[in-house]
């Protein structure tokens, strides 16, 4: 066998090498590579904790039903057409004058999580249900209730009553996880309970979707649908995922699933737990992207945090001090390197706690103690995409960065729908060659600031604009609101 694998050593050679252990190392280190031996022992100490979802949705059929045709007295067809009405009646009503249920199911997964009959599966999974039924490995099935659901990290807690301890599994440390480290999914994959299949973490933290709290653990374990809401364990039978999507242009699986982390589902498992709904905290803040261009004209270096482009009257952050035009680097001794990481840590943090906020104002940090609020359904912190970086152009002029600028008056208020209240240099004219037309300004937009100085004229924009260039900036900062009044901001170049 050696020799097949070194067919140039000779015996003497190949006797002398293992004596010094030279040939031992390259092939362990080969067999290590592709993972355990097998999977078996903690796929057996865990696989009946898993259990199949079954959520069924009864609805009043609205549809019209087919009219019941008048036939001549003693047709033949008349038996027939008896028949096929007899149940649903004429109108498409049953014998009591109802409209026909229509019944819609769908098939998941879950785990049990307390041995008293708590189970975990994604709120998808449900959805609207009205009858949810759990199956375990043994077949015995049980009637489920809700104990709660959150469809921004798509979780739900069910509750069954078994009549004895049920087997249940415990959660992990997702943040231990590393990229190459073996999982192990079990779950109901097109109705196939019990299927087990094994992979590595393939990538972390992925935004799959425009949820703010993702950060989803990407693996090649086989995911398929019927998979949704059940584990993913570490080669200790711990949960460190909660499978709850796939990429796939077919349907089936090509090696590219999702899990929420553990560590993301644990607070909000024991919020629903505990209040049968989540309790987020709310920063009072509209954010977006830093990009290459607004770090230099903020002088940041490189991108990172969140830029705060508004600030809610009646949110925590205003009485705080947090302006808008700060960047929020730090959250809660946390750092934010990029706006989407804000809202999830924010969410995450309990309501009600003072919360030590660092942001870069002017090339300094502040740091700023917020007492979080509750985020109610109506709010969001909203991240607003980072414009994509434009062309170099927009010679200044009377016009400055290639916009036409006039003062905010009643004529150009009516003329673009501007919202009652606004103030600053309202654009009239984009041209379609300058660094404003590739960040997407638009006539009716206002010019609101400048480089964090208020403007209220065309004139004051020129200014402005002319002092930074002989400071040798490369990029202006402009917060601009559109005539809705959403703010965010625009760096353009001053090449």
């Amino acid at each position: 066998m050696i020799r097949s694998l070194f067919p140039s050593f000779s015996r003497a050679a190949l006797a002398g090498a293992l004596a010094a252990g030279l040939l031992l190392q390259a092939p362990a280190q080969g067999f290590a590579a592709r993972g355990p031996e097998s999977v078996a022992d903690t796929a057996a100490a865990v696989i009946d904790a898993v259990v199949n979802i079954s959520a069924a949705t009864t609805t009043a059929d609205d549809q019209r039903g087919v009219q019941m045709p008048q036939l001549p007295p003693g047709s033949p067809f008349q038996e027939f057409f008896d028949e096929f009405f007899g149940q649903q009646g004429p109108n498409g009503r049953n014998g009591q004058g109802q409209r026909p249920q229509r019944r819609s199911s769908s098939l998941g997964s879950g785990f049990v999580i307390d041995p008293a009959g708590i189970v975990i599966t994604n709120h998808h999974v449900i959805g609207d249900a009205n009858e949810i039924t759990v199956i375990f490995t043994d077949g015995k099935r049980l009637k489920a209730e809700v104990v709660g659901k959150d469809p921004k990290v798509d979780l739900a807690v069910l509750r069954v009553k078994p009549d004895k301890p049920l087997k249940a599994v415990k959660f992990g440390d997702s943040e231990k996880m590393r990229i190459g480290d073996w999982v192990i999914a079990i779950g109901n994959p097109f109705g196939l309970g019990g299927s087990v299949s094994a992979g590595i973490v393939s990538a972390r933290n992925r935004d799959i979707s425009d949820q703010s709290y993702g950060q989803y653990i990407q693996t090649d374990a086989a995911i398929n649908k019927g998979n949704s809401g059940g584990p993913l364990f570490n080669l200790d039978g711990e949960v460190v995922g909660i499978n709850t999507a796939i990429l796939s242009p077919t349907g089936g699986s090509i090696g590219i699933g999702f899990a929420v982390p553990s560590t993301i589902a644990r607070p909000v498992i024991d919020q629903l737990l505990q209040f049968g709904e989540t309790r987020r905290g709310w920063l009072g803040v509209r954010i977006q992207n830093v990009d290459d261009s607004i770090a230099e004209s903020l002088g940041l270096g490189s991108p990172r945090g969140a830029l705060v482009a508004g600030v809610d009257d009646k949110g925590p952050a205003k009485p705080a001090g947090i302006e808008p035009g700060d960047v929020i680097v730090k959250f809660d001794g946390r750092e934010v390197k990029e706006s989407r990481d804000l809202p999830r840590l924010v969410g995450q943090t309990p309501v009600g706690k003072d919360v030590e906020v660092v942001v870069m104002r002017k090339g300094k940090e502040v740091a700023r103690t917020v007492k979080l609020g509750r985020l109610e359904e109506t709010q969001q912190a909203k991240a607003e995409p980072g414009q994509p970086g434009g062309r170099n152009g927009g010679s200044v002029t009377a016009k400055a960065l290639g916009l036409e600028l006039s003062p905010l008056n009643d004529d150009l208020r009516k003329r673009f729908s501007i919202k009652d209240g606004a103030k600053g240099v309202v654009v009239t004219r984009v041209d379609p060659n300058s660094s404003a037309s590739d960040k997407r300004i638009v006539p009716g937009d206002v010019i609101v600031e400048v480089q964090q100085e208020a403007v209220t004229s065309p004139e004051a924009v020129t200014r402005r604009v002319e002092q930074l260039k002989k400071d040798g900036r490369k990029s202006a900062l402009l917060l601009v609101a559109n005539a809705q009044g959403d703010v965010r901001f625009v760096a353009l170049n001053l090449d």
